[in-house]
């Protein structure tokens, strides 16, 4: 581990390391300020708080293991075996430092440049945030051979800290129950959790994180746990991105190095895919919207890449121009740099803008790929055949976008034949419904809202885009149609592959597929084109599932849906009150195409009684590697998910 990741003064951590920079007052009033929204990221951003805090301690170099545990009951507890918040009188305040950290905004050892280097958490809120959302907070203290405890709630401590043994460990513990009064949602799901701790292994080799999953049991009785460790760091996270892919280097290429006082580390692959995956950390943060040090990788990589080409002669017989696109074809990257003030902007505050890091990431990596280029000859021209390929698919894309898309202008708009659009102009109340099938299609062309609804039929599996080249989507009708209907358009910016969404017709785009293994199949091969070609439609928010019922469960004149077994059997025990639940009628719906107009308008279709599930990417590099084991060639990694998984998924009968 670098010495620019430890405190100048290793030993001296105490009260006088804690500094204040403002109150806590507003956190309860305007809690998405601060932790993002009060949903499902809000209420995982709490656990990310505290753990930021566990690896703060690891990268000062005095944690090795951190544990997150979800209860019964939905509360989180966060160990590690740090050095133990300090407990001693904060000479400011005139009370404990751990009360200190835990009531007031912005206070901690972060912000005490001799205390820790460089610190995790993105916006520094810290767990005093963390505090003021939980109905109650359980602080634990093991240091100097001492136990010390504090409790609050809401965010108001209920005693004095206090001393209440003797120990052999050291580090904290946190356990905290969300404000079910200021979430929407309670529920923590395990997989974002274990995403999350899985890159935080990846990024701190040899941390050992462990889940515990207290709700769920295993069949050996044990609860469900999974542990997270990395010696390799990021060399390990690109092959775990790459291993649903066939790679076309033997192992990755890694770079370590500290420009301008800027430790950087990039690991970088390539595979014969025709999509990039470039994931980015700032201080272990995911920095999703990229910033200065991806583009300083950038720079680096087309350069060097596109000067060894030169020298080489391969390029000499190509007839079209090279572009930086066609060099991270089939390229996946991990770029982690740690920043001691990280200036952040963008849409959600995730894009690093320190100017400083372009050019300390530049010459890192130009400095290394030119030696591993020379050194390499003949996984560096498998690279760069790789780039001549890219290339010319380029241009057979950009000659296919171009003939569909000036088909549509003489055609006066073309829009789909099929497309039974809706009578409002203003897309940011209207919505497009994908269909699957023509007679689904119809019946919710009869059903919808003709003002604001407009419905898209699809006929059969579109084409699966992770097994394809750019050009071929153009070749494809119902893709054509997807995009014409949406109105987006390729080409038209900077970036040959940027969308453009200036001209987008819907701002709700709703897949309704059939509630089987067709359905879902052809719904994963639509959100593989939006995440693959059409991302920014996902990240902006624009991306629905409908849920159609399962079930229609009749008794007498009374009727009610299920749109889960759980529930079907609750609701037939309800409708069968005289205990005969063979009287209860039950019907599965397998299609769309079986419920009439008014029940498809009444069960997924009427915005004041349906189901939405809003699509979002909580992490870029976790959904590709779920896209490419899904969608991709290799069998193995997709046998192993489908085994793991099958007591989530539904079997046709």
């Amino acid at each position: 581990m670098s010495d620019t990741n430890k405190p100048v003064n290793k030993d001296d951590y105490s009260a006088g390391n804690i500094q204040i920079l403002e109150g806590l007052e507003a956190v309860r009033k305007r809690p998405a300020m601060y932790i993002g929204d009060v949903g499902i990221k809000g209420l995982h951003h709490l656990i990310w708080e505290v753990v930021d805090n566990a690896v703060d301690e690891a990268l000062a170099g005095h944690c090795d293991t951190i544990k997150v545990t979800i209860h019964e009951n939905n509360s989180i507890t966060v160990e590690d075996n740090g050095r133990g918040i300090p407990v001693d009188l904060h000479k400011k305040e005139n009370k404990s430092a751990l009360e200190v950290v835990m009531t007031v905004l912005h206070a901690g050892g972060k912000f005490d440049k001799d205390t820790y280097k460089v610190s995790g958490g993105l916006h520094g809120v810290g767990v005093s945030c963390v505090n003021a959302l939980s109905t109650d907070l359980h602080a634990t203290v093991y240091r100097d051979g001492k136990i010390y405890e504090q409790e609050y709630k809401i965010g108001v401590p209920q005693y004095d800290v206090r001393e209440i043994g003797t120990t052999d460990r050291r580090g904290t513990s946190i356990h905290f129950k969300p404000d079910d009064s200021i979430f929407i949602v309670s529920e923590y799901k395990y997989e974002t959790i274990a995403t999350r701790l899985r890159e935080m292994a990846f990024l701190n080799a040899g941390i050992r994180l462990y889940l515990t999953d207290l709700r769920e049991i295993e069949e050996d009785g044990q609860p469900k746990r999974d542990e997270f460790y990395s010696e390799g760091g990021l060399v390990e996270f690109v092959e775990y991105l790459d291993e649903t892919k066939d790679k076309i280097i033997p192992e990755p290429i890694y770079i370590e190095s500290e420009k301008n006082g800027v430790p950087v580390q990039v690991a970088m692959s390539y595979n014969s895919s025709y999509t990039e995956n470039v994931v980015s950390y700032v201080n272990t943060i995911n920095t999703h919207e990229g910033g200065t040090h991806v583009s300083g990788f950038r720079r680096a990589l087309t350069r060097t890449l596109k000067s060894y080409a030169d020298k080489s002669g391969i390029l000499d017989k190509l007839k079209i121009e090279v572009t930086g696109d066609d060099f991270r074809e089939g390229l996946t990257a991990v770029i982690s740099v740690k920043v001691a003030e990280p200036q952040f902007e963008g849409q959600t505050k995730t894009k690093l803008g320190n100017s400083d890091v372009t050019g300390a990431v530049d010459s890192s990596v130009s400095e290394v790929l030119q030696i591993w280029l020379e050194e390499n000859p003949r996984s560096a021209k498998i690279i760069v055949d790789k780039v001549v390929l890219a290339a010319q698919a380029r241009h057979a894309a950009r000659k296919a976008r171009e003939m569909v898309q000036r088909k549509n202008v003489l055609g006066g708009g073309g829009l789909p034949g099929k497309l039974a659009d809706c009578a409002n102009s203003d897309p940011t109340v209207c919505e497009l419904y994908l269909v699957e099938g023509d007679s689904a299609g119809g019946s919710a062309k009869q059903g919808r809202d003709r003002d604001f609804q407009a419905i898209l039929p699809l006929k059969g599996k579109i084409l699966n885009v992770e097994k394809a080249h750019e050009h071929k989507i153009y070749d494809n009708e119902e893709i054509k149609n997807i995009l014409t209907a949406l109105g987006v358009k390729f080409g038209t910016l900077q970036d040959d592959k940027e969308l453009d969404i200036s001209s987008l017709r819907y701002h709700k785009i709703i897949i309704m597929t059939d509630a089987d293994i067709d359905g879902s199949h052809i719904r994963t091969l639509i959100l593989t084109l939006f995440f693959r070609y059409m991302r920014t439609l996902i990240e902006q928010g624009y991306v629905y599932i409908a849920l159609p019922p399962l079930y229609l469960l009749k008794r007498g004149k009374e009727e009610r849906y299920c749109w889960t077994e759980e529930e079907r059997k609750i609701i037939t025990k309800e409708l069968a009150k005289d205990g005969r639940e063979d009287s209860v009628s039950i019907q599965r719906y397998k299609g769309l195409g079986e419920m009439n107009p008014e029940q498809l308008w009444d069960t997924t279709m009427n915005p004041e009684r349906r189901s939405l599930k809003q699509v979002n990417i909580d992490s870029a590099a976790e959904a590709d590697h779920l896209f490419s084991m899904l969608m991709g060639d290799e069998v193995a990694p997709r046998r192993d998910f489908i085994e793991k998984n099958a007591k989530y998924a539904h079997i046709d009968t």
